[in-house]
C-alpha cells in the first residue's frame, strides 16, 4: 500500500523532499532486511551441509547462464528506446570514473598498510569490483516502492514498478562492465594465483615443501635419472618367444590359458550408429547354417539377422542423406577455395600484403569478441536489437500471442535471478563449506585482519567521500536527461559504496587466493557495515536530488 509525501514527517520545511531521518532508517532498514530474510534459507542450507561449495557455484553458473539473461531481456527490451540508448553513454563513463577513483583509493590505503604486492593487488580488488547485481538490484526494487519522490516527470504516468524497471536496467548495465573488468583484469592479474607472484628461487622451495621435488612413483628406485617406466630388454623378448617369462612357461602348440573375466554393457562404435557392418557372429557364421530357434530361448540367431536388416533398412536412407549432404558441402569448399585462390594469386602482391594483414586482423577481433560473450551479453546484445526495431518490442511487449506465451515465460525465469543470487549470498557467509587448508591461506591473523579493514576503507568508504560532490556536480550541472531521473542518482550513490562484489569469492577459490580473509570481508560487508553505509548513501542522493532540482 503506497504512501503520500504529505503524510510524512518531516526534519524541517528546508527538507522536504523526502522523509524525516527516522523514517527513512526504517525504510533502510525495511530494505537491508528483506534482503537478509532471503539470504537466510541459503545461509541455513550451507550450515547444515546441503549447500556446500560445489552446489554453490554450479547454483551461480546456472543464474548467469539462465535466469539473468531472462532478467536482462525482459527489463532491457521493454525499457530501452532509441532516445534511451544516447543518454545510457554516460553510464560507461561515470563506471570508468568509478574504477579509476576506487583503484586510486586502494592504492594509498595499501601504501599506508605497507602490504606487498599480492596484498596490495587483494586489496585493489575487493575496492575497484563492487557489487552491482544482487543487494543493489534488491534495494533499488525496494526502495522504489517504498520511497516518494522518486518519479521522473519526462516520462508521463510514472509509476512505481517503472521506477524499479529503470533502476535494474541501469544496474544492469553496470553490472555488465563489471564483468568485463572483473573477468580480465581482475581474474589473471589483481587476484591471480600465488605461484606468480613469487621468484624463482621460491617456486623451487615451494615445490620442495609441497613434495612435488622428490616425488615419485617406484619407492625402490634409487638413481634418479632412472626412467619410472621399464621397458622390456631383449632378453625378456627372447625368453618370450621361447615361452618363458618371469617363471611361466607356455608349451608351444597348447592352449593359451584363458582368465574369467565379466564384460559389461557398451556403446556401439560409431561405425554401427551410422549405420556401418560391424562384423558380429551372425556375419561368420556359413550361409545357409544358421542355428535353430529352440524352443525354450527367448530371442535366437535368425531373430538377430531380421532385426539387424530391419534396422539397416531403417537407417540406410537417413546415413545416404548424410552422406550426399558431407559430399555436396565438401565439393562446394574445394570449389570456392579453387576460385578464390585463384582469384587472390592473380592480384598485385602489395594487394595480397594488404588483404592478408586485414583478413588476419579481422579474424582475431571476431574470435576475441567471440571468446568475449557471455549469456548476458548475448542477452544485452538480444535486448538492444529488440528495443532498436519498433516492431520486434511491439511483438515482444505488447499484447499479443507472442508476449503472452514466450515473453511470460522469459519473465518467469527472469524473476527468478535476484532471489538465487541472494540464497547463494547468504550460502557464501557460511565458512563451513569452504576448505580448510583454503581458510588458512594466512599464518599471521593480523595481517589478513588488516587486509579486511583496508579493503572495507577502500570499498565503502573513501570513494564515496570523493564521488559523493562529483555526483553532486554532474547532476546539477550537467546537462543529460538521464541526470534527471532520480532513480538513477540513488543507483550511482548505492554503487560508489556497495559492498565488494560476490564473484570475488568465487575468483579467490578458483584461484585458491585469499579464501578466508574473502569470507570474513563478505561477512563484514553484508552483515555488520551494510546498515549503516545503506543508510548514508541513500541520504546523500536525496539530498544531492532536492539540491540538483532546487533553482538558483
Amino acid at each position: 500500500m503506497g504512501f503520500n509525501a504529505a503524510d510524512l514527517p518531516t526534519a524541517s520545511n528546508s527538507h522536504s523532499g523526502h522523509p524525516s531521518f527516522l523514517y527513512l532508517v526504517l525504510l533502510v532498514f525495511e530494505a537491508v532486511l528483506e534482503v537478509i530474510c532471503v539470504c537466510l534459507p541459503g545461509y541455513m542450507a550451507a550450515q547444515r551441509g546441503m549447500f556446500d561449495a560445489e552446489a554453490q557455484k554450479l547454483v551461480a553458473n546456472l543464474n548467469v547462464t539462465l535466469f539473468t539473461p531472462c532478467l536482462i531481456f525482459t527489463k532491457l527490451g521493454s525499457q530501452l528506446t532509441a532516445e534511451k540508448l544516447t543518454d545510457l553513454a554516460i553510464i560507461p563513463v561515470i563506471f570508468i570514473v568509478q574504477t579509476i577513483v576506487s583503484y586510486l583509493c586502494a592504492f594509498l590505503v595499501a601504501r599506508c598498510f605497507r602490504f606487498k604486492k599480492r596484498q596490495s593487488n587483494f586489496v585493489a580488488a575487493m575496492a575497484v569490483f563492487g557489487n552491482s547485481n544482487s543487494l543493489p538490484i534488491s534495494l533499488v526494487t525496494s526502495l522504489s516502492q517504498t520511497l516518494t519522490g522518486l518519479h521522473w516527470d519526462r516520462i508521463p504516468n510514472d509509476n512505481d514498478d517503472e521506477v524499479a524497471a529503470r533502476g535494474i536496467l541501469y544496474l544492469l548495465i553496470f553490472q555488465q562492465l563489471g564483468q568485463l573488468v572483473r573477468w580480465s583484469w581482475g581474474y589473471h592479474v589483481l587476484l591471480a594465483p600465488k605461484e606468480r607472484f613469487l621468484e624463482p628461487h621460491e617456486h623451487d622451495s615451494s615445490r620442495i615443501e609441497q613434495g612435488q621435488a622428490e616425488y615419485t612413483d617406484n619407492p625402490e628406485q634409487s638413481d634418479p635419472d632412472e626412467p619410472l617406466i621399464r621397458t622390456r630388454s631383449s632378453d625378456d623378448l627372447r625368453r618370450l618367444s621361447n615361452g618363458t617369462l618371469s617363471g611361466s612357461t607356455f608349451p608351444s602348440g597348447e592352449q593359451t590359458p584363458v582368465t574369467a573375466r565379466t564384460y559389461s554393457y557398451t556403446k556401439l562404435s560409431a561405425d554401427d550408429e551410422d549405420g556401418g557392418q560391424t562384423p558380429t557372429a551372425i556375419d561368420h557364421l556359413p550361409h545357409g547354417r544358421l542355428p535353430r530357434q529352440n524352443s525354450g530361448d527367448a530371442l535366437s540367431f535368425p531373430n538377430l539377422e531380421a532385426i539387424r536388416r530391419e534396422r539397416w533398412s531403417e537407417r540406410s536412407l537417413i546415413n545416404r542423406w548424410k552422406h550426399s549432404v558431407r559430399q555436396s558441402h565438401r565439393r562446394v569448399s574445394q570449389y570456392w577455395e579453387k576460385k578464390t585462390s585463384a582469384a587472390f594469386s592473380r592480384l598485385p602482391t602489395p594487394v595480397q600484403k594488404s588483404l592478408s594483414s586485414i583478413s588476419l586482423w579481422t579474424f582475431r577481433f571476431f574470435h576475441g569478441v567471440w571468446d568475449f560473450m557471455n549469456p548476458p551479453l548475448w542477452a544485452m546484445l538480444v535486448s538492444i536489437i529488440v528495443a532498436s526495431v519498433p516492431a520486434l518490442q511491439r511483438l515482444f511487449f505488447a499484447e499479443g500471442f507472442v508476449r503472452n506465451s514466450v515473453t511470460m515465460a522469459i519473465n518467469q525465469n527472469g524473476q527468478v535471478a535476484v532471489p538465487l543470487i541472494l540464497v547463494v549470498l547468504g550460502a557464501n557467509l557460511a565458512r563451513n563449506t569452504l576448505p580448510k587448508d583454503a581458510l588458512d591461506d594466512l599464518a599471521d591473523k593480523k595481517e589478513e585482519r588488516n587486509l579486511i579493514i583496508a579493503s572495507l576503507i577502500a570499498r565503502m568508504l573513501l570513494p564515496t567521500l570523493i564521488m559523493g560532490p562529483i555526483l553532486a556536480v554532474v547532476a546539477k550541472y550537467v546537462p543529460i536527461s538521464i541526470l534527471d531521473d532520480p532513480i538513477f542518482i540513488i543507483v550511482c550513490f548505492l554503487l560508489t559504496g556497495a559492498p565488494s562484489a560476490l564473484q570475488l569469492a568465487q575468483i579467490c577459490q578458483i584461484n585458491n587466493v585469499f579464501v578466508g580473509a574473502m569470507s570474513r570481508l563478505l561477512f563484514q560487508s553484508y552483515v555488520i557495515w551494510i546498515l549503516p553505509s545503506t543508510l548514508i548513501l541513500v541520504m546523500c542522493a536525496l539530498e544531492v536530488l532536492e539540491w540538483a532540482s532546487a533553482t538558483t
